[in-house]
């Protein structure tokens, strides 16, 4: 599918600060984002729409996703679970 945008020469210039295909990456970028924040596409898709490694599509998403959604009650009582595995320090 080719998508295209048309945007008022002043935002463009604004936005594309890097230059044109700067700005179309940028837009790219935004749109798979904006596709894995509301789960309609996961972090391999995401990797695949922009063409990156498994690891560039995981840092990408780490700056501007929460990659880890986890509830705070659930790493409480993931915290509490691993508690009784945690080193003492008087150990002799």
């Amino acid at each position: 599918m080719v998508l295209t945008l048309e945007l008022p020469d002043s935002i463009a210039q604004a936005l594309s600060v890097g230059g044109a295909a700067d700005l179309s990456r940028k837009a790219l970028e935004a749109l798979a984002i904006e596709g894995f924040r509301e789960k309609k596409l996961s972090q391999y898709q995401v990797g695949q729409l922009l063409g990156l490694s498994r690891i560039e599509a995981e840092n990408l998403l780490a700056r501007h996703a929460d990659l880890y959604d986890y509830d705070p009650a659930e790493l409480h009582r993931e915290a509490d679970r691993l508690a009784p595995l945690r080193p003492t320090e008087n150990r002799a």
